[in-house]
Protein backbone atom coordinates (compact mmCIF):
# COMPACT_ATOMS: atom_id res chain seq x y z
CA UNK A 1 0.00 0.00 0.00
CA UNK A 2 1.32 3.72 -0.56
CA UNK A 3 2.45 5.45 2.32
CA UNK A 4 0.61 9.18 2.45
CA UNK A 5 3.71 10.38 3.92
CA UNK A 6 1.79 12.15 6.94
CA UNK A 7 5.80 11.97 8.33
CA UNK A 8 7.35 13.15 5.37
CA UNK A 9 6.47 17.35 5.87
CA UNK A 10 7.92 20.47 6.71
CA UNK A 11 8.23 21.62 10.65
CA UNK A 12 7.30 25.08 11.59
CA UNK A 13 9.50 27.70 9.53
CA UNK A 14 10.84 30.83 10.89
CA UNK A 15 9.61 34.03 9.51
CA UNK A 16 11.78 36.99 7.87
CA UNK A 17 12.35 40.20 8.38
CA UNK A 18 12.81 43.40 6.07
CA UNK A 19 10.87 41.56 2.74
CA UNK A 20 11.16 43.54 -0.41
CA UNK A 21 8.21 43.82 -3.06
CA UNK A 22 10.82 44.47 -5.77
CA UNK A 23 12.52 42.26 -8.24
CA UNK A 24 13.26 38.93 -6.69
CA UNK A 25 17.02 39.09 -6.65
CA UNK A 26 16.81 42.09 -4.29
CA UNK A 27 16.02 39.49 -1.52
CA UNK A 28 18.07 38.32 0.82
CA UNK A 29 16.07 35.95 2.92
CA UNK A 30 14.95 32.69 1.17
CA UNK A 31 11.16 31.94 1.19
CA UNK A 32 8.93 30.58 -1.39
CA UNK A 33 9.69 29.52 -4.57
CA UNK A 34 6.81 28.60 -6.88
CA UNK A 35 7.14 27.33 -9.98
CA UNK A 36 4.52 28.25 -12.06
CA UNK A 37 1.07 31.21 -12.09
CA UNK A 38 -1.90 28.25 -13.23
CA UNK A 39 -4.34 27.60 -10.55
CA UNK A 40 -1.66 25.39 -8.54
CA UNK A 41 0.76 27.65 -8.11
CA UNK A 42 -1.38 31.00 -7.51
CA UNK A 43 -3.28 28.91 -4.53
CA UNK A 44 -0.03 27.92 -3.11
CA UNK A 45 1.29 31.07 -2.86
CA UNK A 46 -2.28 32.99 -1.11
CA UNK A 47 -2.03 29.98 1.22
CA UNK A 48 1.23 30.63 2.20
CA UNK A 49 1.22 33.69 2.40
CA UNK A 50 -2.40 33.47 4.78
CA UNK A 51 0.31 31.43 7.35
CA UNK A 52 3.43 33.12 6.83
CA UNK A 53 2.89 36.78 6.70
CA UNK A 54 6.65 37.69 6.61
CA UNK A 55 8.78 35.26 4.13
CA UNK A 56 9.38 36.37 0.58
CA UNK A 57 7.53 34.62 -2.11
CA UNK A 58 8.50 34.37 -5.56
CA UNK A 59 6.25 32.92 -8.68
CA UNK A 60 9.03 32.74 -11.70
CA UNK A 61 6.75 31.63 -14.82
CA UNK A 62 7.62 31.33 -18.72
CA UNK A 63 4.10 32.70 -19.05
CA UNK A 64 4.40 36.16 -20.99
CA UNK A 65 1.53 37.31 -19.19
CA UNK A 66 0.71 38.16 -15.19
CA UNK A 67 -1.29 35.35 -13.80
CA UNK A 68 -5.11 34.67 -15.03
CA UNK A 69 -7.92 32.47 -15.04
CA UNK A 70 -7.68 30.06 -18.25
CA UNK A 71 -11.17 28.48 -18.01
CA UNK A 72 -12.43 31.51 -19.84
CA UNK A 73 -10.01 30.87 -22.46
CA UNK A 74 -12.22 28.31 -24.72
CA UNK A 75 -15.84 30.27 -23.45
CA UNK A 76 -15.94 34.07 -23.07
CA UNK A 77 -12.58 34.90 -23.95
CA UNK A 78 -12.37 32.91 -27.57
CA UNK A 79 -16.03 34.54 -28.11
CA UNK A 80 -14.97 37.75 -27.28
CA UNK A 81 -17.29 38.34 -24.51
CA UNK A 82 -14.13 39.66 -21.86
CA UNK A 83 -10.87 40.55 -22.37
CA UNK A 84 -10.17 41.05 -18.80
CA UNK A 85 -9.02 37.29 -17.15
CA UNK A 86 -6.41 38.07 -14.83
CA UNK A 87 -6.71 36.74 -11.38
CA UNK A 88 -5.41 39.96 -9.55
CA UNK A 89 -4.97 43.54 -10.22
CA UNK A 90 -1.06 44.50 -9.38
CA UNK A 91 -1.63 46.20 -6.22
CA UNK A 92 -2.50 42.33 -4.67
CA UNK A 93 0.68 41.34 -5.38
CA UNK A 94 2.11 44.51 -4.05
CA UNK A 95 0.19 44.48 -0.68
CA UNK A 96 1.03 40.49 -0.11
CA UNK A 97 4.86 41.32 -1.15
CA UNK A 98 4.49 38.31 -3.91
CA UNK A 99 6.52 38.89 -7.22
CA UNK A 100 5.11 37.32 -9.96
CA UNK A 101 8.09 37.36 -12.73
CA UNK A 102 7.29 36.56 -15.87
CA UNK A 103 8.76 35.52 -19.03
CA UNK A 104 10.80 33.41 -17.06
CA UNK A 105 12.89 29.59 -18.07
CA UNK A 106 13.36 27.81 -15.53
CA UNK A 107 16.96 25.94 -16.34
CA UNK A 108 17.46 23.40 -13.81
CA UNK A 109 16.70 22.89 -10.29
CA UNK A 110 19.56 22.27 -7.63
CA UNK A 111 17.96 20.72 -4.47
CA UNK A 112 21.25 20.48 -2.83
CA UNK A 113 21.23 24.03 -2.88
CA UNK A 114 17.91 24.56 -2.80
CA UNK A 115 18.17 27.02 -5.42
CA UNK A 116 16.17 27.57 -8.82
CA UNK A 117 18.08 28.69 -11.65
CA UNK A 118 17.38 31.10 -14.80
CA UNK A 119 19.52 32.85 -17.39
CA UNK A 120 19.27 36.13 -15.58
CA UNK A 121 18.61 35.31 -12.19
CA UNK A 122 18.95 31.98 -9.52
CA UNK A 123 16.10 32.41 -6.51
CA UNK A 124 17.01 30.60 -3.28
CA UNK A 125 14.01 29.18 -1.20
CA UNK A 126 13.76 27.21 2.02
CA UNK A 127 10.34 25.24 0.13
CA UNK A 128 9.48 25.26 -2.81
CA UNK A 129 5.73 24.38 -5.34
CA UNK A 130 6.48 22.85 -8.95
CA UNK A 131 3.13 23.71 -10.15
CA UNK A 132 4.75 23.57 -13.91
CA UNK A 133 1.34 22.32 -15.31
CA UNK A 134 1.25 20.95 -19.12
CA UNK A 135 1.35 21.78 -22.50
CA UNK A 136 -0.65 20.96 -25.27
CA UNK A 137 0.20 17.34 -26.72
CA UNK A 138 1.31 17.87 -30.75
CA UNK A 139 -0.78 16.44 -32.93
CA UNK A 140 1.24 13.31 -33.98
CA UNK A 141 0.24 13.10 -37.51
CA UNK A 142 2.51 14.72 -40.62
CA UNK A 143 1.75 18.89 -40.74
CA UNK A 144 0.66 18.39 -37.15
CA UNK A 145 2.08 21.72 -36.21
CA UNK A 146 -0.25 23.86 -38.91
CA UNK A 147 -2.82 23.16 -35.85
CA UNK A 148 -3.48 25.88 -33.28
CA UNK A 149 -3.91 25.23 -29.72
CA UNK A 150 -5.52 26.72 -26.71
CA UNK A 151 -4.40 26.48 -23.68
CA UNK A 152 -2.00 29.58 -22.85
CA UNK A 153 -3.97 33.52 -22.81
CA UNK A 154 -1.39 34.03 -25.76
CA UNK A 155 -3.04 31.20 -27.44
CA UNK A 156 -6.49 32.52 -27.09
CA UNK A 157 -5.09 35.87 -28.06
CA UNK A 158 -3.94 33.78 -31.16
CA UNK A 159 -6.65 32.01 -32.05
CA UNK A 160 -9.60 34.59 -31.55
CA UNK A 161 -7.32 36.73 -33.73
CA UNK A 162 -8.01 34.38 -36.54
CA UNK A 163 -11.69 33.70 -35.95
CA UNK A 164 -12.86 37.14 -37.72
CA UNK A 165 -11.50 36.16 -40.72
CA UNK A 166 -12.35 32.90 -40.90
CA UNK A 167 -15.79 31.48 -42.30
CA UNK A 168 -14.63 27.51 -41.45
CA UNK A 169 -12.88 25.65 -39.04
CA UNK A 170 -11.73 22.00 -37.88
CA UNK A 171 -11.72 21.20 -34.42
CA UNK A 172 -9.52 17.90 -33.79
CA UNK A 173 -10.36 16.36 -30.10
CA UNK A 174 -13.94 16.06 -29.13
CA UNK A 175 -12.48 15.99 -25.43
CA UNK A 176 -14.19 18.38 -23.00
CA UNK A 177 -12.03 21.37 -24.34
CA UNK A 178 -12.33 20.46 -27.66
CA UNK A 179 -16.48 20.68 -27.51
CA UNK A 180 -15.88 23.93 -25.42
CA UNK A 181 -13.42 25.28 -28.24
CA UNK A 182 -15.73 23.69 -30.98
CA UNK A 183 -19.03 25.67 -29.96
CA UNK A 184 -17.81 28.99 -29.03
CA UNK A 185 -16.63 28.76 -32.90
CA UNK A 186 -19.70 28.06 -33.91
CA UNK A 187 -21.76 30.34 -31.91
CA UNK A 188 -19.49 33.51 -33.55
CA UNK A 189 -21.14 32.14 -36.83
CA UNK A 190 -18.04 29.55 -38.38
CA UNK A 191 -19.11 26.76 -39.81
CA UNK A 192 -17.22 24.24 -37.47
CA UNK A 193 -16.60 20.26 -38.33
CA UNK A 194 -15.48 18.72 -34.76
CA UNK A 195 -13.49 14.93 -35.59
CA UNK A 196 -12.71 12.84 -33.20
CA UNK A 197 -12.16 9.14 -33.26
CA UNK A 198 -15.09 8.10 -31.36
CA UNK A 199 -18.78 7.33 -32.54
CA UNK A 200 -19.74 10.72 -29.82
CA UNK A 201 -17.04 12.71 -27.09
CA UNK A 202 -16.24 10.96 -23.99
CA UNK A 203 -17.52 7.53 -25.04
CA UNK A 204 -14.73 5.82 -23.69
CA UNK A 205 -14.99 7.26 -21.01
CA UNK A 206 -18.79 8.22 -20.44
CA UNK A 207 -20.58 5.64 -21.98
CA UNK A 208 -22.11 5.66 -25.61
CA UNK A 209 -25.45 6.81 -23.87
CA UNK A 210 -24.12 10.06 -22.25
CA UNK A 211 -21.83 10.55 -25.02
CA UNK A 212 -24.65 10.80 -27.65
CA UNK A 213 -26.03 13.68 -24.92
CA UNK A 214 -22.88 15.12 -25.25
CA UNK A 215 -23.02 14.93 -29.00
CA UNK A 216 -25.88 16.62 -29.21
CA UNK A 217 -25.10 19.91 -26.69
CA UNK A 218 -22.30 20.21 -29.28
CA UNK A 219 -24.53 19.95 -32.61
CA UNK A 220 -27.32 22.28 -30.78
CA UNK A 221 -23.95 25.32 -31.65
CA UNK A 222 -24.17 24.18 -34.98
CA UNK A 223 -21.54 22.29 -35.32
CA UNK A 224 -20.84 19.22 -37.38
CA UNK A 225 -19.64 15.96 -35.38
CA UNK A 226 -17.60 13.38 -37.49
CA UNK A 227 -16.73 10.52 -35.37
CA UNK A 228 -14.23 7.18 -35.93
CA UNK A 229 -12.36 8.50 -38.70
CA UNK A 230 -8.13 9.13 -37.96
CA UNK A 231 -6.74 12.79 -38.98
CA UNK A 232 -3.55 11.63 -41.04
CA UNK A 233 -2.24 14.58 -42.18
CA UNK A 234 -2.86 18.21 -42.03
CA UNK A 235 -2.43 20.50 -44.96
CA UNK A 236 -2.89 24.34 -45.55
CA UNK A 237 -6.40 24.59 -46.04
CA UNK A 238 -7.04 21.51 -45.59
CA UNK A 239 -7.23 17.53 -42.84
CA UNK A 240 -6.90 15.12 -44.71
CA UNK A 241 -9.02 11.88 -42.92
CA UNK A 242 -8.47 7.76 -43.46
CA UNK A 243 -11.42 7.42 -45.14
CA UNK A 244 -10.17 9.43 -47.54
CA UNK A 245 -12.63 12.38 -47.23
CA UNK A 246 -10.87 16.20 -47.45
CA UNK A 247 -11.87 18.74 -45.40
CA UNK A 248 -11.47 22.04 -46.19
CA UNK A 249 -11.22 24.80 -44.25
CA UNK A 250 -10.13 28.48 -42.65
CA UNK A 251 -8.97 27.39 -39.36
CA UNK A 252 -7.37 23.95 -37.58
CA UNK A 253 -7.23 23.89 -34.09
CA UNK A 254 -6.16 20.75 -32.28
CA UNK A 255 -7.26 19.82 -28.67
CA UNK A 256 -5.58 16.10 -28.44
CA UNK A 257 -4.81 16.76 -24.95
CA UNK A 258 -1.85 17.43 -22.61
CA UNK A 259 1.95 16.01 -21.53
CA UNK A 260 2.90 17.36 -17.93
CA UNK A 261 5.79 19.60 -17.75
CA UNK A 262 7.76 17.19 -15.27
CA UNK A 263 11.09 17.15 -17.07
CA UNK A 264 12.43 19.93 -14.58
CA UNK A 265 11.44 17.61 -11.96
CA UNK A 266 13.12 14.62 -13.48
CA UNK A 267 16.02 15.89 -14.11
CA UNK A 268 16.71 17.41 -10.67
CA UNK A 269 16.29 13.66 -9.56
CA UNK A 270 12.98 14.18 -8.33
CA UNK A 271 10.56 10.89 -8.28
CA UNK A 272 8.12 10.34 -11.10
CA UNK A 273 4.95 7.98 -11.36
CA UNK A 274 3.74 7.85 -14.74
CA UNK A 275 5.22 11.07 -16.20
CA UNK A 276 4.27 13.11 -13.65
CA UNK A 277 5.85 14.28 -10.36
CA UNK A 278 5.10 11.90 -7.77
CA UNK A 279 3.79 13.17 -4.19
CA UNK A 280 2.10 12.08 -1.18
CA UNK A 281 -1.60 13.25 -0.09
CA UNK A 282 0.36 16.23 1.58
CA UNK A 283 1.82 17.31 -1.59
CA UNK A 284 5.47 16.71 -0.88
CA UNK A 285 7.76 15.04 -2.83
CA UNK A 286 10.35 12.60 -2.60
CA UNK A 287 12.79 15.82 -2.07
CA UNK A 288 11.85 17.52 2.22
CA UNK A 289 11.07 21.29 1.35
CA UNK A 290 9.65 20.73 -2.20
CA UNK A 291 6.15 19.99 -3.12
CA UNK A 292 3.90 19.52 -6.41
CA UNK A 293 0.94 20.37 -7.00
CA UNK A 294 -1.93 20.32 -9.77
CA UNK A 295 -1.36 18.86 -13.57
CA UNK A 296 2.02 18.16 -13.10
CA UNK A 297 1.42 16.20 -9.64
CA UNK A 298 0.14 12.11 -9.15
CA UNK A 299 -0.70 13.27 -5.77
CA UNK A 300 -2.09 10.37 -3.58
CA UNK A 301 -5.59 10.63 -3.02
CA UNK A 302 -6.08 10.16 1.21
CA UNK A 303 -9.96 8.62 0.61
CA UNK A 304 -9.07 6.73 -2.56
CA UNK A 305 -5.45 5.70 -1.38
CA UNK A 306 -3.64 5.72 -4.29
CA UNK A 307 -2.27 8.35 -6.78
CA UNK A 308 -4.77 10.40 -8.84
CA UNK A 309 -3.64 12.62 -11.73
CA UNK A 310 -5.61 16.01 -12.47
CA UNK A 311 -6.23 18.31 -15.08
CA UNK A 312 -9.04 20.41 -13.71
CA UNK A 313 -8.57 23.75 -12.62
CA UNK A 314 -10.52 23.44 -9.06
CA UNK A 315 -8.78 20.42 -8.07
CA UNK A 316 -5.51 22.02 -9.10
CA UNK A 317 -6.39 24.85 -7.06
CA UNK A 318 -7.23 22.34 -3.68
CA UNK A 319 -4.17 20.64 -4.45
CA UNK A 320 -2.21 23.97 -4.43
CA UNK A 321 -3.50 25.42 -1.24
CA UNK A 322 -2.56 22.05 0.55
CA UNK A 323 1.24 22.75 -1.10
CA UNK A 324 1.19 25.96 0.35
CA UNK A 325 0.39 25.49 3.55
CA UNK A 326 2.59 22.17 4.25
CA UNK A 327 5.30 24.97 2.53
CA UNK A 328 4.46 27.15 5.44
CA UNK A 329 4.43 24.72 8.55
CA UNK A 330 0.59 23.77 8.15
CA UNK A 331 0.54 19.97 6.32
CA UNK A 332 -3.22 19.00 5.31
CA UNK A 333 -4.15 16.07 2.87
CA UNK A 334 -5.62 15.69 -0.39
CA UNK A 335 -8.93 13.98 -0.21
CA UNK A 336 -11.44 16.23 -2.01
CA UNK A 337 -13.12 14.04 -5.02
CA UNK A 338 -12.12 14.99 -8.09
CA UNK A 339 -14.39 17.15 -10.61
CA UNK A 340 -15.18 19.76 -13.06
CA UNK A 341 -17.73 21.63 -14.98
CA UNK A 342 -17.85 22.67 -18.61
CA UNK A 343 -19.78 24.95 -20.89
CA UNK A 344 -21.26 23.86 -23.83
CA UNK A 345 -22.99 26.42 -25.42
CA UNK A 346 -25.52 27.60 -23.19
CA UNK A 347 -25.66 24.45 -21.34
CA UNK A 348 -23.62 23.58 -18.03
CA UNK A 349 -22.10 19.81 -17.61
CA UNK A 350 -20.68 18.89 -14.12
CA UNK A 351 -18.80 15.50 -13.29
CA UNK A 352 -17.38 14.12 -10.41
CA UNK A 353 -15.84 10.80 -10.26
CA UNK A 354 -12.94 8.66 -8.90
CA UNK A 355 -12.16 7.25 -12.51
CA UNK A 356 -11.66 3.88 -11.45
CA UNK A 357 -14.18 2.33 -14.00
CA UNK A 358 -18.01 1.13 -13.01
CA UNK A 359 -20.70 -1.98 -13.36
CA UNK A 360 -23.77 -0.08 -13.79
CA UNK A 361 -24.78 3.29 -14.90
CA UNK A 362 -27.82 4.71 -15.86
CA UNK A 363 -28.63 7.73 -17.77
CA UNK A 364 -31.94 9.68 -17.04
CA UNK A 365 -33.50 13.10 -18.56
CA UNK A 366 -34.07 16.36 -16.10
CA UNK A 367 -36.26 18.81 -18.04
CA UNK A 368 -33.89 20.13 -20.87
CA UNK A 369 -30.22 18.17 -19.13
CA UNK A 370 -29.89 15.00 -18.16
CA UNK A 371 -28.41 12.55 -15.25
CA UNK A 372 -26.06 9.80 -15.54
CA UNK A 373 -25.22 8.07 -12.53
CA UNK A 374 -22.42 5.29 -12.82
CA UNK A 375 -21.86 2.31 -9.79
CA UNK A 376 -19.37 0.06 -8.70
CA UNK A 377 -19.60 -2.22 -5.70
CA UNK A 378 -22.97 -0.91 -4.86
CA UNK A 379 -21.86 2.31 -4.30
CA UNK A 380 -21.81 5.80 -6.81
CA UNK A 381 -18.22 6.22 -7.78
CA UNK A 382 -18.95 8.99 -10.93
CA UNK A 383 -22.33 11.36 -11.61
CA UNK A 384 -22.12 13.60 -15.38
CA UNK A 385 -25.15 15.68 -14.96
CA UNK A 386 -26.07 18.46 -17.40
CA UNK A 387 -28.03 21.42 -16.01
CA UNK A 388 -29.42 19.12 -13.06
CA UNK A 389 -27.60 21.26 -10.17
CA UNK A 390 -29.60 19.05 -7.40
CA UNK A 391 -28.22 16.07 -9.03
CA UNK A 392 -24.90 16.58 -8.82
CA UNK A 393 -24.80 18.46 -5.56
CA UNK A 394 -26.50 14.89 -4.27
CA UNK A 395 -23.77 12.63 -6.24
CA UNK A 396 -20.51 14.32 -4.79
CA UNK A 397 -22.57 13.54 -1.27
CA UNK A 398 -23.20 9.88 -2.56
CA UNK A 399 -19.69 9.28 -3.67
CA UNK A 400 -18.33 10.43 -0.67
CA UNK A 401 -20.25 8.33 1.64
CA UNK A 402 -19.82 5.37 -0.06
CA UNK A 403 -24.11 5.13 -0.72
CA UNK A 404 -25.83 3.48 -3.74
CA UNK A 405 -27.18 5.33 -6.42
CA UNK A 406 -31.04 7.29 -5.90
CA UNK A 407 -32.52 4.70 -8.74
CA UNK A 408 -31.94 1.29 -10.18
CA UNK A 409 -29.12 1.30 -12.36
CA UNK A 410 -28.51 -1.30 -15.67
CA UNK A 411 -25.57 -3.52 -15.99
CA UNK A 412 -23.30 -1.56 -18.47
CA UNK A 413 -19.79 -1.77 -18.35
CA UNK A 414 -17.52 1.53 -18.59
CA UNK A 415 -14.69 3.39 -17.86
CA UNK A 416 -16.68 6.23 -16.48
CA UNK A 417 -16.27 6.47 -12.40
Amino acid sequence: MLSLCEDDILGPVARYEGISSGYPGTMTKPGLVVIGSGPAGMSAAEEFRRHDDASPITIPTDDGDPPYARPPLSKECLRGKTNNVELHPTSWYEERSIAAVTSVEVQRLDLDARRVLTPDANYSYRALVLACGAEPTPLPVPGGTKALQLRSLADADRLRGKVSGADSAVVIGAGFIGCEVAASLALQGVSVTLVAPEPAPQTARLGLEAGERLRALVERTGVRYVGEPQVTRLEDGAVRLDDGVTIDTDLIVAATGVTPRSALADTAGLAIRDGRVAVCADLATSVPGVYAAGDVASAVNATARRPLAIEHWQDAADQGSLAGAGAAGAPGRWAGLPGFWITIGESTVKYRAWEDGCQRSRLLGRGDGFTAWYEADGAVVGVLTCDADDDYELGEALISRGKPAPVPLDKRRSRAG
